[in-house]
């Protein structure tokens, strides 16, 4: 290996290209820092997998109304990002198409009643319409549905597209943007607590930065060199996704994103430009990275109940992968405390975000931006990195405490 490549100087050193890491270097690019993402598969985590939803009002859930404020300013932010990409939204397959939201069953109808009422109760605009309204708008719904309503500010994007086009963006601002080798741990100036000055890789190379952003997913908990107070309670989440062509006949079978609860149980349909459905995604924690045939059998049988055409599509792809959840399934994001004087210089934890990082990217991206500059904003004390380990500050905890 040439010198050249054995060391590497830069700015900032992004560990993880996935969706929230990519934003992030494309944010710091922007910016006219020098940037490097570390990451031996870009884009082939939890990212391949995603649906791409930018549902802020949609996922909202009970009893994590504070990640409502953090998703809300992501979705405002998207626009502006896509066109940073430049002119050709459809390059990252964003569509301003509004979600519609029904229950199978009467059941499934108060729940989402329930749902509607956190909701209108947290401001959100959501506008029950009746059967015949929902089928007029998407033709192919079945006439059984108890209950349907719009929700206009959630849109779409098709994270591999998206992905692909921040890589393409990333090269055109400098060469080898990315390093395809996995890290291994942080390097610092003294101590696990003294500020962070680079990345080890396990190639034996390395990258020094003014600022690393670890936002590797899963394999954050795992990085050597991480400060010994940090705890990084993350789990892996699986899930299983598929991906279906719909026939030429058929098209298109959907206009907007279906979100559906089938006997208690939620699925979702997002129509992709390309003539592809994708159905999702089910939620699992057994350990298991391998496709479930359960899990498949339920998305299929459940898409049929809200679009009974799904049985005519022809299955193109099953997909599982893992995300990062944590205790109040709320995201790491920030700088760490140092528990002596003030935060450890050079480091920034962006991960944990569950099944909204997509949706989260933008303002993850402008945060930590933010942080490198020197800018605090206090919105996002509360999902601090380090407020579960033993030296979390007393203004780092989510509203209501963590499980």
């Amino acid at each position: 290996m040439s010198e050249r490549r054995s060391h590497r100087s830069v700015d900032v050193a992004v560990i993880g290209g996935g969706v929230i890491g990519l934003g992030i270097a494309w944010a710091v690019a922007q910016s006219g820092r020098t940037v490097v993402v570390i990451d031996p598969d870009p884009a082939g985590g939890a990212t391949f997998a995603a649906a791409g939803m930018l549902a802020a009002v949609s996922e909202l859930h009970y009893q994590e109304e504070a990640l409502l404020e953090l998703m809300l300013a992501s979705s405002t932010l998207y626009p502006a990002f896509i066109d940073s990409l430049g002119p050709d939204s459809d390059a990252t397959g964003y569509q301003r198409t509004r979600t519609l939201n029904v229950g199978a069953d009467e059941a499934d109808r108060q729940a989402l009643a329930d749902l509607r009422g956190v909701q209108l109760a947290n401001g959100l605009g959501v506008e029950p319409i009746t059967i015949r309204e929902a089928r007029v708008l998407e033709p192919l719904l079945s006439p059984q549905i108890s209950s349907a309503f719009v929700v206009g500010q959630d849109h779409q994007v098709d994270p591999r597209r998206l992905t692909a086009r921040i890589l393409l963006e990333l090269a055109h601002h400098g060469h080898d943007a990315v390093i395809r080798v996995q890290a291994s741990g942080l390097l610092h100036s003294a101590d696990a607590s003294s500020r962070v000055t680079g990345v080890a890789l396990f190639d034996g190379s390395t990258v020094t930065a003014t600022d690393v952003v670890v936002a590797n997913g899963l394999g954050a908990a795992a990085l050597d060199g991480l400060p010994e107070h940090l705890k990084l309670p993350l789990r892996p989440v699986y899930g299983d996704i598929l991906r279906l062509r719909v026939p030429e006949p058929l098209q298109p079978l959907l206009t907007c994103t279906v979100r559906g609860l089938v006997h208690g149980v939620p699925v979702y349909l997002v129509p992709r430009t390309d003539g592809t459905l994708v159905i999702g995604a089910t939620q699992r924690e057994d350990g298991s990275g391998v496709v479930s045939a359960g899990g498949v059998y339920q998305l299929l049988r459940d898409a049929q109940v809200l679009v009974p055409a799904v049985s005519e599509l022809e299955l193109i792809e099953t997909t599982a992968r893992a995300r990062p959840g944590t205790p109040d399934n709320a995201p790491l994001l920030g700088r760490v405390d140092s528990g002596t004087d003030g935060d450890i210089p050079g480091l920034i934890i962006a991960t944990g975000f569950f099944r909204h990082g997509v949706l989260l990217t933008p303002v993850a991206a402008e945060h930590c931006l933010q942080l490198i500059e020197g800018i605090a904003d206090d919105r996002w004390r509360a999902f601090r990195p380090d407020r579960f380990s033993s030296r979390a500050p007393a203004s780092a905890l989510l509203k209501g405490g963590h499980s």
